[in-house]
């Protein structure tokens, strides 16, 4: 996996898809991406099951900021992203979070 950041030259927004990949997901019926840029909210960022059995969305996010975020899957458990650009130990100590450089 890898981030294919895509920078508007109309506005200030990069485009960054996120893809979940199905060796991740264990067959989970429901994927959220959450992080800073959502509150962590699950219900903001639902992401769409593809054919080959991947989980994508795409953010657009502002420039010159990093974001931290995590894939919950099935409402119950979180993964990292393994093409992030860092990872940041949680305020909770239970691991890390992703980060994106935009």
């Amino acid at each position: 996996m890898s981030f294919t950041k895509k920078y508007l030259k109309t506005r200030p927004v990069c485009k960054a898809p996120f893809t979940l990949p199905p060796l991740l997901h264990d067959g989970a019926e429901k994927v959220s991406l959450i992080g800073d840029f959502n509150g962590w909210d699950a219900k903001a960022m639902p992401m769409k099951q593809r054919k080959d059995g991947s989980w994508s969305i795409e953010v657009e996010l502002e420039p010159g900021r990093e974001y931290q975020f995590l894939y919950q899957i099935g409402g119950e458990r979180y993964v990292n992203d393994d093409a992030a650009d860092a990872y940041i130990p949680n305020p909770f100590g239970t691991g890390e979070n992703s980060v994106i450089r935009v």
